[in-house]
């Protein structure tokens, strides 16, 4: 595989690769005959990610960040906002085909995610043929052979059907065809929550060695905040739609500041076995309310020990509490 030039690597290094500014996505959810309830999966969330960054978004399932990484790539049509990538604003079907071009994405489950009926080079070479990148047969052969060796499988593998591999060789599969196109930004959707423990560290070691390799961008979605830790270097926490926190990866492990947050850490492990009986869970209480049907005021404020007459009015929007740190809390002095 080509080496992107160092100019389109550093392109959009003094600005945000990508920047997002209030997206909004809605489901209408059937509620009986000719009724129907609105969904708001993601609700007002900016940010941005520089060129060559690694920006991890977390939270429990059903928080919106599946769908935050979905809509990205217009795989589902915004409610609202505004997506800009490399300077311009997506919305159109031409902004959204080049967009795509330079932008994919590795699925979470790698079992579904990948056709059954279609040989290994197939789904390999599949977005060569959308973009007509493919060239002469022996060429996307070619290319073929370049991805495979890029995730570490064996040639061989490209005649055979995905039923004969492990979760891991199927996830690789994923990701070299997310390569194809040798993007420059890459949503990577809980890509290891359906591995073995053991596998998730080659797969995410694999994804270091790939942007360290090619200059790619991720973002990089999971429920999981020992798994981002370690190759993101911000990270955003999101809560029924919206997002929290916001800090450097270092920042959010040392001094978290939103209540969810700090519950979210105290549930990770310590490998050291003094210092894992010697902390306290924050465990949380009450039930998770239903995206259909949210609380007025602040989201968490259900679950929040710390939730006061204010939150109750007034949802609150994120704030400095330190150096490149935003919470979106009331009761953060």
């Amino acid at each position: 595989m080509a080496e992107r030039s160092i100019e389109s690597m550093a392109e959009g290094a003094g600005g945000g690769l990508l920047r997002v500014e209030e997206l909004k996505k809605e489901f209408h959810i059937s509620a009986g005959f000719l009724k129907s309830r609105v969904l708001r999966a993601v609700d007002g969330v900016s940010f941005r990610i520089d060129a060559g960054e690694t920006v991890g978004l977390v939270g429990e399932s059903g928080c919106g960040k599946t769908t935050v990484g979905r809509v990205l790539l217009h795989l589902y049509p915004p409610t609202g906002g505004r997506i800009v990538f490399d300077g311009k604003e997506i919305g159109t079907k031409d902004s959204i085909r080049d967009m795509r071009r330079k932008a994919s994405i590795v699925f979470q489950d790698p079992y579904s995610s990948l056709n059954p009926r279609m040989t290994v080079e197939d789904i390999i070479a599949e977005p060569l043929d959308v973009f007509g990148l493919a060239g002469t047969k022996q060429g996307r052969a070619a290319r073929v052979r370049e991805l495979l060796d890029a995730v570490e499988l064996p040639h061989e593998h490209a005649g055979r059907y995905i039923h004969e591999f492990s979760g891991g060789q199927r996830q690789r599969i994923g990701i070299a065809r997310a390569l194809a196109v040798n993007p420059r930004f890459i949503v990577c959707d809980e890509p290891v929550s359906a591995l073995d423990v053991s596998i998730q560290a080659q797969i995410i070691n694999m994804f270091e060695d790939l942007q360290a390799e090619f200059g790619l961008t991720y973002l990089f979605i999971a429920h999981d905040l020992s798994v981002v830790k370690h190759i993101s270097n911000r990270i955003m926490v999101m809560y029924l739609g919206k997002v929290v926190e916001t800090a450097s990866a270092g920042e959010l492990y040392s001094s978290p500041a939103h209540p969810y947050t700090k519950s979210l850490l105290s549930a990770v492990p310590i490998v050291d076995p003094r210092l894992e009986r010697a902390r306290t869970r924050i465990v949380l209480e009450g039930d998770v309310p239903s995206p259909i049907d949210l609380p007025g005021g602040c989201n968490f404020r259900t679950r929040c020990r710390y939730a006061t007459q204010r939150c109750g009015e007034e949802s609150p929007a994120l704030v400095p509490v330190g150096e490149g740190h935003e919470a979106a809390c009331w009761n953060i002095s």
